[in-house]
C-alpha cells in the first residue's frame, strides 16, 4: 500500500509565514502539474546528486468567501514509499488570506501554498499556560541577573528553540501539563540537540543512555534517539509524568528530573521523620538541584517579561517549523538535504539523531524538514529511481592498517575514524565492518550496508570505580554504560556482595567522572558542540553559567 503525502490540519510556518490551505488541483490540472514536474526533475532520476529545484507562479489571493480547509475535499499527492505526517493545528486563523513576503522567491510553499502574513505569537500562548506558584527566592534573582547579562547567550538559545518549541508546546499541552515544562530544555541543554555531558547525558533533554532505552529511545551504530526531538520530546514528558504521578507535585517531579526519584524520595523520607514539611524549598537536595527549579522560574520570569531585563526575544509564530516525512528508503544524509534544497547543517539541526553520513539502520526512517520543503522532498524522492548511497560496508583484513584502509578509498586517517566512531586510541579487529566510500554507486551498495552488521570498537580503556553507599551492581553498570555480567566478569569472586569503599575494575568508554561527589553521583558538565543554529564555537552553557549540569539519572534512582 502506499502512503500519501498530505498537509491536512496543519498550519505552518518557515521564512514566510504559511497558511493550511493550498490549491486544489484536479483532472487533468493534476496530470499537467505532475507532467510539468517530471520534466523539471528528469535529470534527478539518473543521479541522486544536485537535484534541480522547482519553481511555479506565485499563488493567486484565495477570494473571500474561500472555504475553510475543513471543508474542501483532501487530494493527496502520492509519492511512493513516503507519508507526512501533519503536526497539530493552532487556533483558527482570522486573518485573510494573502501571498507571504520575504524568504526564499522559488521555495515550493511560494509556488502551491496560500500563505497568510501573520499568526498568533507562541510566547503569548506559552504565557497563557504557565500555572505553577512562582518562586521568589534569592536563587531565583541571581539566575535571572545571569542571564540578563548575557543577552547574546539567550538569542542563540532562542533562535535554536524556533525550530522544536512549536512542536514540543503541542505536546505539553496534549498531556494537560504546565507550559513551564516547554521552557526545561532550555535549562538542560539551552536548546541544542547536540549537547553532550561527561556522562554522555545527549539531547536538547538530556538523557544518559540506560534512561533513553528505558523510555523508548533506540541507540545504535546508526543513529541515537536521545537527539531525536519527536522521540526524545515523547520520552521527557512521559518521564516527568510518571515523577508528578509518584510525588504529586509539580516542582518535586521537576527536582526528581534533575536528580534522580532515589534522591527526592530520601529527601522527603529524611523530612518527615523530623516532622518537617516536604515541599520542594524544604527538602534538602544537592546543591545543583537546589538551583535548578529558580533556573526555570527565572527563565519562566524572562519569558513573561521580557523588557523587565532589557532582553529581547523575538516573534516565535505560533505554527509549525517542521513537517514529519517517513520513508524505507535509505540516502546520504547530504543526497537528503540537496533534495529538501537546504544546507546540510540547517538539515541536521531537525535531524541531529544520525551518527553517519547515511539515513539507515531502521526500516522505516523519520525525517523532520521545514514545512515548505516536504512536498517538494517527496517529489523529487519519489522521481529518483536511483540508488542514493555513496557509502558501502568494508570488511577489515588481517595485516591491514586503519591508514592503509583510508589511503585506499581516499579519506583522510581522521575522517575514516570519526565516520566510523573509532577513537584515536582504539583497536579496530580483523572482519569488522567499516563505513567507505563506495566507488560506484549501485543496488549492491545499499545491499553491502543491509547485510553487515556494524559495531561499535571499544577503547578498552580500564578504571576502578568505588562503591558508594546505596549503589547496586545494576546502578554502577547504567552508570557506565555496561552491562552487570561484564562487571561480574572483570570482578570474579568479588561481585556477590558489593559494599561501600569496595574497588571494582571497569572497562568502557565512558571515562571517569572528576569533580565533588554527591550522593547521587558525580557532577558533569557540557562538553563544547556546535549549536544547532551553526554559531561555530558556542558552548552550550558558558563555564561561569549558574551550575545545571545535565541529569544524568537512572530509573533505579
Amino acid at each position: 500500500m502506499v502512503p500519501h503525502l498530505t498537509h491536512s490540519g496543519a498550519r505552518p510556518y518557515h521564512r514566510g509565514i504559511l497558511r493550511n490551505l493550498r490549491p486544489s488541483v484536479t483532472g487533468a490540472a493534476t496530470l499537467a502539474v505532475a507532467a510539468a514536474l517530471a520534466l523539471m526533475l528528469a535529470s534527478c532520476a539518473t543521479a541522486p546528486k544536485a537535484p534541480p529545484a522547482v519553481t511555479g507562479a506565485p499563488a493567486q489571493p484565495a477570494p473571500a468567501n474561500v472555504l475553510e480547509p475543513a471543508a474542501l475535499p483532501e487530494q493527496p499527492i502520492i509519492a511512493a514509499e513516503i507519508g507526512v505526517e501533519p503536526m497539530h493545528p493552532g487556533p483558527p486563523p482570522e486573518p485573510p488570506v494573502e501571498l507571504a513576503t520575504g524568504g526564499d522567491p522559488d521555495s515550493v510553499t511560494n509556488a502551491t501554498l496560500q500563505l497568510r502574513s501573520e499568526y498568533g505569537d507562541l510566547w503569548t500562548r506559552i504565557r497563557q499556560g504557565f500555572i505553577l506558584d512562582d518562586l521568589d527566592t534569592p536563587s531565583v534573582k541571581n539566575a535571572e541577573d545571569w542571564y540578563a547579562a548575557r543577552p547574546d547567550y539567550i538569542a542563540r538559545m532562542v533562535a535554536r528553540s524556533r525550530r522544536y518549541l512549536y512542536h514540543i508546546v503541542v505536546e505539553v499541552e496534549k498531556r494537560g501539563m504546565p507550559l513551564e515544562v516547554a521552557l526545561l530544555p532550555m535549562i538542560e541543554s539551552a536548546y541544542n540537540p547536540m549537547a553532550y555531558s561527561r556522562s554522555r547525558a545527549s539531547g536538547i533533554w538530556q538523557f544518559i543512555p540506560s534512561t533513553g532505552k528505558l523510555f523508548g529511545m533506540e541507540q545504535n551504530w546508526w543513529f541515537d534517539e536521545r537527539r531525536d526531538v519527536i522521540a526524545a520530546t515523547d520520552g521527557a514528558l512521559d518521564y516527568l509524568q510518571k515523577l508528578h504521578a509518584e510525588f504529586g507535585d509539580w516542582y518535586l517531579a521537576l527536582a526528581a528530573y534533575n536528580c534522580g526519584e532515589g534522591t527526592v524520595r530520601r529527601a522527603i523520607a529524611a523530612n518527615r521523620k523530623r516532622g518537617l514539611p516536604t515541599d520542594y524549598l524544604s527538602l534538602k537536595l544537592p546543591a545543583e538541584t537546589r538551583g535548578y527549579v529558580p533556573k526555570l522560574q527565572a527563565v519562566k520570569n524572562i519569558v513573561r517579561d521580557p523588557e523587565r531585563y532589557d532582553l529581547t526575544l523575538g516573534d516565535m509564530p505560533d505554527a509549525p517549523y517542521f513537517a514529519v516525512v517517513r520513508t524505507k528508503k535509505k540516502m546520504d544524509v547530504k543526497v537528503a538535504a540537496e533534495f529538501a534544497e537546504m544546507p546540510l547543517d540547517e538539515f541536521l539541526s531537525l535531524n541531529p539523531q544520525h551518527n553517519r553520513p547515511v539515513i539507515a539502520g531502521a526500516d522505516e526512517t523519520t525525517i523532520l524538514l521545514p514545512y515548505d520543503k516536504a512536498e517538494l522532498f517527496a517529489a523529487k524522492l519519489d522521481l529518483s529511481d536511483q540508488p542514493m548511497v555513496t557509502w558501502q560496508a568494508y570488511k577489515f583484513r588481517a595485516g591491514e592498517t586503519l591508514q592503509q584502509v583510508a589511503v585506499r578509498f581516499g579519506l583522510p586517517l581522521e575522517t575514516l575514524r570519526t565516520v566510523n566512531g573509532i577513537g584515536p586510541r582504539a583497536k579496530v579487529p580483523v572482519g569488522h565492518a567499516l563505513l567507505v566510500p563506495s566507488q560506484v554507486t549501485s543496488a549492491a551498495t545499499v545491499a553491502s550496508l543491509k547485510n553487515a552488521v556494524f559495531t561499535t570498537v571499544p577503547s578498552g580503556r580500564a578504571l576502578y570505580h568505588r562503591v558508594r553507599k546505596g549503589e547496586t551492581l545494576a546502578s554502577i553498570a547504567a552508570r557506565y554504560d555496561v552491562s552487570t555480567q561484564d562487571l561480574k566478569g572483570w570482578n570474579a569472586g568479588h561481585t556477590a556482595k558489593i559494599i561501600p569503599g569496595q574497588r571494582l575494575r571497569v572497562v568502557s568508554d565512558v571515562g571517569q567522572v572528576r569533580g565533588k561527589k554527591s550522593k547521587r553521583g558525580s557532577k558533569t558538565r557540557v562538553l563544547s558542540a556546535k549549536p544547532a543554529a551553526g554559531k561555530g564555537g558556542d558552548r552550550t552553557k558558558p563555564a561561569s553559567a549558574p551550575a545545571s549540569r545535565p541529569r544524568h539519572h537512572t530509573a533505579q534512582r
